[in-house]
């Protein structure tokens, strides 16, 4: 048994911040969480790890990002959408086609998706099946746990990035057959978009999801432009969630990246299917996409979380998403004219979309919930400008803002520390 002391901070409810001063987590031996104290029990007979002042928070969750594009953060950001695909994005992940490239990309990734905080992820591979499997080891290596998934594309892609339909259906069995191996890094169907997919590749991906009872992961009603084409490619379809629906891909635990366009309609079919939107607000700036209708998501009952969307997305720290969230809720605010309906994310509403809402994707608790698996970081603000005495919540707000990876002191994932 362990106990970790320091001031605990955790988001159980959206808006709403649980904080004990000088709190205490204590652990089963397996690592999981066995109370939340105020003090160290009496005559516990457990190792107890102090971290004074720190502050103790649950891990970051990334419910979206892509690996192979880590090597182009800050890329072509002024190009839209389609253009930054086709000018560096593709180009960048055809490289993985080289195994001794992927692995030593991949390797750093894991590293520094650790030392930012972050120990859950929804992550896209590129197409190559044997890439994959290294980011797969690499991540569980390094103890990030999560989906991770082969991207299928057989249309729209570039010359050296582009599989047939057949290939890409005999990849995807060939990638599943050999995931069995991993324990803490599952795998995640991941339909690219729909442009770059076929019907008869999304409709053996449907029937895949099917038969191995796997979640699904694509992107939704991210740029004008994009959603014009879809509407081209699938004129039998209303709106751009059909196209997945048709194929048996619009289900309760799909996730869809972004949604900046999504109207009421598709939203509805989002909360009456259960399917997850992964909030990018980095990304859908930096590729001028738009603002999402992140109030009205979460006032609809939908299930958000956030997503560093690398490398549309410039940074891997969900401390940067948080603030970038509450930015761009503020200017959507602001731009509808101060619409109720439009109100800007808080800070305790940030951050609980940047760990618990992904948790529950997991099949976790909000929070610091007893039973589960304890992620945690342990964030050490010292580092930061001097200032007058801060309450809990004061130093998270400051914490969020100042986005600097110095802070973090302690990473734990399932249990274990790492660093």
């Amino acid at each position: 048994m362990k106990i970790l002391k320091g001031n605990l901070v955790s988001a159980p409810a959206l808006g709403k911040l649980e904080i004990v001063e000088h709190g205490c987590l204590v652990l089963h031996d397996d690592g999981s969480i066995q109370s939340v104290e105020k003090a160290v029990p009496q005559n516990a007979d457990a190792e107890v790890i102090d971290y004074g002042d720190s502050l103790i928070m649950p891990s970051f969750v990334d419910m979206q990002l892509h690996a192979p594009q880590y090597p182009m953060l800050g890329m072509g950001m002024d190009l839209p959408l389609i253009d930054w695909l086709n000018t560096y994005t593709f180009k960048t992940e055809a490289r993985f086609a080289d195994l001794d490239y992927a692995r030593r990309i991949y390797r750093r990734l894991a590293h520094d998706l650790i030392a930012n905080g972050t120990t859950r992820v929804c992550m896209f591979s590129s197409l190559h099946t044997d890439a994959t499997l290294v980011l797969m080891e690499e991540l569980e290596n390094a103890g990030v746990t999560g989906f991770v998934g082969k991207v299928n594309m057989d249309r729209n892609g570039s010359p050296e990035l582009q599989e047939t339909t057949e290939q890409s259906k005999r990849e995807t069995l060939r990638w599943l057959d050999a995931c069995g191996r991993f324990q803490t890094v599952k795998p995640i169907l991941t339909p690219r978009f729909t442009p770059s997919c076929s019907d008869a590749l999304m409709e053996g991906l449907g029937r895949l999801a099917e038969e191995y009872e796997l979640p699904v992961q694509s992107h939704l009603s991210e740029n004008d432009a994009e959603i014009e084409w879809v509407r081209a490619l699938h004129p039998d379809c209303a709106q751009y969630w059909e196209t997945y629906a048709k194929f048996g891909l619009w289900k309760r635990g799909t996730i869809m990246a972004h949604c900046v366009h999504s109207d009421a309609r598709e939203r509805a079919a989002m909360r009456s299917a259960g399917v997850w939107v992964a909030h990018s607000p980095d990304s859908n700036t930096n590729l001028y996409s738009g603002v999402a209708p992140v109030r009205k998501m979460l006032s609809e009952g939908l299930s958000v979380a956030l997503a560093s969307d690398v490398a549309g997305g410039a940074k891997l720290s969900m401390l940067h998403a948080a603030a970038e969230a509450i930015r761009a809720s503020k200017l959507r605010y602001y731009y509808s004219g101060k619409r109720p309906d439009e109100a800007y994310l808080t800070v305790p509403e940030a951050f609980y979309l940047a760990t618990s809402a992904g948790q529950q994707y997991f099949g976790a608790g909000p929070g610091f919930c007893v039973g589960d698996s304890l992620h945690a970081i342990v964030l050490d603000d010292s580092a930061l400008p001097p200032s007058r005495p801060l309450a809990p919540a004061e130093r998270l707000e400051r914490l969020i803002y100042a986005d600097d990876s110095r802070t973090i002191r302690a990473v734990i994932s399932e249990g274990r520390r790492l660093i």
